[in-house]
């Protein structure tokens, strides 16, 4: 018998009312609220209520993170015109494979729910492209641990140089290692890895969100106070200018950077089907009966696209704000992160409470995405070793979380890069993750005849995305490679 009506037979013994569960052996979803965090790409909130405006505020949510540091930067890099049309195309593209995405939350063969982005991918397309979605995603998820890793590092340096600034004058140097913040990050989250599971994070989940939008909304006022104080550097129509601020190699590769920046900031499909439907295996809730996130009805998937326009279309405005106001206030020597590179001198308590900010909502970060890579290496040992008590004890959850919090630490003091990191997990994950798998599935269940014309199109924009997918990945690991030659590892400074 299957594990989900094996719990529904199970419950029903125990007195429940057969009625009270739904066709896949979950309890029926009635709207009503449950207390649940959410695993969200950038961040997390609190789940209270099972609204289309609770699904548009986790997307949200999902999408305004670290990503917004670098947005001013990214424009400074292709200018007036370039830079909106980009922040625009990537939302439009978004949003479109979003709704398709929406669509594959239901089996096309027996109508059940697919509770994780995997499980759509498994049942609509199967075999090796299911393989390739994990591989895809888990790769991601070391990826922002890392990237993380690095971001938290600056904000803490930055800090410290804010109040050497404000001590000693703008002129100061201030420089400081940013190998020691890096060890402080990675001896907090060996400690809070400790946690058994997800469901323990809530307090920890709830502070990051609310971080989240605190030192967005900080950068976005220093923007408009500097642009009003007159106090600005000079903007152009493409951006750093050609044997003035770069030579055109550099142009060229920056350029390619910073859209792979601006794809990092809209990464968030992957946890669409998750907003669907909150699964206990995703967060690690074990025998525990989870609610949907939206309501049986109206339709799941026609809600999700309402909730999808109306989140993606918020976050364009919210990003296209930041980024535009943020390359006013600085011009074409905007710094890769706003509130680090140190364009914002005073008032120096809110740049050391933007950063703090930032620290603390990268320190719940950090655990959101990494539980699910503890919870895969663990469940793989657990069914590799069964009779393990190794395996099942405390002491193994110590020494694997700990060894993985050291590995991040060490790869992020050996790549303390923040715009060639953030450039390239943008680059890695926008296509697979945000365009490819979506389109194929819709293709798949829609059954779509190869080479109509609707197949076409949608080929046509895989393979554009793709293309501009791998040259933004050209353009960061050209910048890594440029930074890595000038490094000494191990010798990271503000």
């Amino acid at each position: 018998m299957a594990p989900e009506l094996q719990k529904r037979t199970l419950a029903v013994e125990s007195g429940f009312d057969a009625s009270q569960f739904d066709d896949d052996g979950r309890v029926k979803r009635t709207g009503i609220d449950t207390l649940l965090i959410h695993f969200l790409l950038d961040t997390t909130m609190l789940i209270n209520k099972r609204t289309l405006l609770t699904a548009s505020a986790h997307i949200i949510t999902a999408v305004i993170g670290s990503g917004v540091l670098s947005l001013a930067w990214a424009l400074a890099q292709l200018g007036w015109i370039a830079g909106p049309i980009a922040l625009i195309a990537f939302s439009i593209i978004t949003w479109f494979t979003s709704a398709l995405l929406a669509d594959s939350y239901r089996s096309p063969f027996n109508g059940t729910r697919n509770y994780t982005y995997r499980e759509a991918v498994k049942n609509n397309l199967g075999g090796i492209k299911y393989k390739f979605c994990a591989l895809a995603q888990y790769v991601n998820l070391v990826g922002i641990t890392i990237g993380y890793t690095i971001t938290a590092s600056i904000s803490m340096a930055a800090v410290k140089r804010s109040n050497c600034f404000h001590k000693n004058g703008h002129e100061a140097g201030c420089h400081t290692s940013n190998n020691m913040f890096m060890t402080i990050f990675g001896v907090t989250q060996i400690i809070l890895s400790q946690i058994p599971n997800f469901h323990e994070l809530s307090a920890l989940s709830i502070m990051a969100a609310i971080m989240s939008f605190a030192y967005s909304l900080i950068g976005l006022g220093l923007s408009l106070a500097q642009i009003a104080g007159g106090n600005t550097g000079k903007t152009s129509l493409s951006g750093v200018v050609v044997g003035v601020d770069v030579t055109s190699s550099e142009k060229l590769w920056g350029s390619l950077q910073a859209i792979g920046n601006i794809a990092f900031a809209y990464a968030f499909s992957t946890v669409l089907v998750e907003i669907q439907a909150i699964d206990p295996r995703f967060f690690l809730i074990q025998d525990q009966f989870c609610n949907d996130t939206l309501k049986s009805s109206p339709p799941e998937n026609r809600e999700m696209k309402k909730a999808t326009l109306i989140g993606v279309s918020i976050t364009t405005i919210f990003y296209t704000l930041c980024g535009t106001l943020g390359y006013a206030a600085f011009g074409n020597n905007a710094p890769g992160n706003f509130l680090t590179g140190f364009g914002f001198y005073e008032p120096f308590w809110l740049i050391d409470f933007a950063n703090i900010c930032i620290v603390v909502h990268l320190v719940g970060a950090y655990q959101v995405f990494c539980q699910p890579i503890y919870n895969l290496v663990e469940e793989w040992c657990s069914r590799q070793w069964p009779e393990s008590k190794f395996i099942k004890g405390f002491m193994f959850r110590l020494i694997w979380r700990t060894f993985y919090v050291i590995v991040t630490c060490v790869i992020a003091m050996l790549f303390p890069f923040f715009n060639s990191i953030l450039g390239l997990l943008g680059a890695l994950s926008f296509w697979p993750l945000t365009v490819y798998f979506p389109i194929e599935m819709y293709i798949s269940r829609s059954k779509i005849r190869r080479c109509s014309f609707v197949w076409t199109w949608l080929k046509v924009l895989s393979g554009t995305c793709l293309v501009v997918s791998l040259l933004a990945a050209a353009g960061s690991i050209e910048g890594l490679i440029k930074e890595v030659s000038a490094y000494k590892p191990f010798n990271s400074v503000s």
